[in-house]
Order: structure tokens, then sequence, then C-alpha cells
């Protein structure tokens, strides 16, 4: 055997030794393409840790016009309009959010509802026009960041973003 095959040999080896070694961050992370044609103002939602807790407002018998995650203990900023009173649903210790489906139009989302890992929902809007499903492809991924449009009446896009969280040190991999 050459030298240059026993030196490439070696340096394969290593390179396949590292990557078992390397920890498999990307594999649990997974993006639910944006549904919703509206324009608007570009928003994401994310926060530190674990998510906590979610309010929903709707303009009445029509769209979702708000949104708001809490991180742990940490409510992020609102995102669109706050219409009359919030709908929330708040997560158990070790809860997650693991699917979001709804319905959406060309110029709004018209309905959310939000599934977690123990099998409860919130569910808030119309049951009108297009549907849609969000899930992550990985089975140990959870929602960690909602992304998408608004404007000044209500949320025109939405999309979400999966990962693992690490509770260990409480980091995200994603």
């Amino acid at each position: 055997m050459s030298s240059q095959t026993k030196m490439f040999s070696l340096l394969l080896f290593a390179v396949l030794c590292t990557s078992c070694l390397a920890k498999p961050t990307l594999m649990y992370y997974s993006y639910s393409t944006a549904v919703g044609g509206g324009g608007g103002s570009a928003f994401s939602i994310t926060g530190q840790g674990r998510i906590t807790s979610i309010r929903l407002w709707e303009a009445a018998n029509a769209y979702i016009t708000g949104i708001q995650v809490r991180f742990d203990y940490i409510w992020t900023a609102s995102v669109g309009q706050k219409v009359g009173e919030p709908h929330q649903l708040d997560l158990f210790d070790d809860e997650a959010i693991i699917q979001i489906s709804g319905k959406y139009h060309s110029n709004y989302i018209y309905q959310l509802i939000f599934v977690t890992s123990r099998g409860r929902s919130l569910i808030v809007g119309q049951p009108t026009q297009h549907s849609f499903n969000f899930y992550p492809t990985h089975p140990d991924a959870e929602l960690r960041m909602l992304s998408g449009r608004h404007n000044s009446a209500g949320i025109t896009t939405l999309g979400a973003h999966w990962g693992a969280v690490n509770m260990s040190n409480n980091s995200t991999s994603s």
C-alpha cells in the first residue's frame, strides 16, 4: 500500500470518528413552509428554553389578529393586533407543541389549532378556506419558533420551525 493511500485511509478514518462524536443537532431541525399569501411586515417569534404558553387573538367570526408566546417564564412581544380577549393555552411541565393545523386564505390566517404532546389543543378562529398541517420531521422535536407576516389587521402568513430542546443545560438544538 502506498504512503498516499495510507494517509488517505487515516484521514478518512479520522473524519468518520469525528463525525460519530459530533452532536447531531441539525437532524432535529425542520421547517414547515409558510402558508398564506398576505403581505405586511415580516416577524419571527423565538426565545430561550421551552415554549410554556401561547396566546391568540381573533377578529369576531373572522381571522387571527395576533400571536404571543411564552418561553419558560418570559413572554415575547405580541405580533399583530390584540383584538378582544386572548385565547390562551398554558402547557404542563414536559409538555410541548407538536402540531399546528388550521385554515388560511390569500389574505389572512383564519384558524389555528395548536396540539400538544399530551393531546391537548387550542382552537382559535374560523374553519374556512384552505387547510394546512404543520408538524416536525423528527419525533423528538417540538415547536421552537413561529415566523411569517402581519399587517395592521392581522396575521397574513405563518410558518413553523421545529427543533429539540436540551433541558440539561436549557439550550436548544436546532
